[in-house]
């Protein structure tokens, strides 16, 4: 099968689950949909492959999983440290426009409320209980990154047809 350009990091694997090849996945996402409904996920390890995913289900925080060819413990722990992808064509509809996957986010230009340019999103994290934009402008590379909380007291306004988030965030912070 050919490799879809539109894979995005989902999770990665944690470890073997049970006795019989199990894997335990740790999604980057609470809810774990696109994890939960792909028929086939793109594991890196030992080489970026595809492979049908026969069952999935959410356990403790995690994704448990029985995939195509993984028959015992031993080659479900070989997997482990795998990177997890899923094309992002394939990610479930969100209900809600005020909704947004991480991979949507990332590359959108940041700026705040005085319309001064805070960066780019290169990437995101979770802290817990709110995901959390790290943003920095290559323009200046002096400048540290920033982290700010993806969250609705300072993320004003997603735009993504213009690529950009605006937030009430100075530029000394």
């Amino acid at each position: 099968m050919p490799v879809p350009g539109d894979l995005v990091q989902v999770g990665f694997i944690a470890g073997a689950y049970g006795v019989v090849g199990g894997v335990r996945v740790r999604p980057f996402s609470a809810d774990a949909d696109a994890l939960l409904h792909a028929a086939t996920w793109w594991l890196d390890k030992p080489g970026l492959r595809d492979v049908a995913v026969k069952r999935a289900r959410m356990h403790s925080g995690d994704v448990t999983a029985s995939l195509e060819g993984v028959t015992d413990r031993d080659m479900a722990e070989a997997l482990k440290g795998a990177a997890v992808f899923i094309p992002r064509s394939q990610f479930p509809q969100l209900d809600d426009e005020d909704e947004f996957y991480w991979a949507d986010l990332i590359g959108l230009e940041v700026e705040n409320l005085q319309g001064e340019r805070l960066g780019v999103v290169h990437d995101m994290m979770s802290n817990g209980p709110q995901s959390i934009l790290r943003v920095n402008d290559p323009s200046t590379p002096e400048l540290d990154e920033r982290l700010i909380p993806f969250v609705d007291q300072y993320v004003i306004k997603v735009d993504k047809d213009a690529r950009k988030i605006v937030v009430d965030w100075g530029l000394d912070y």
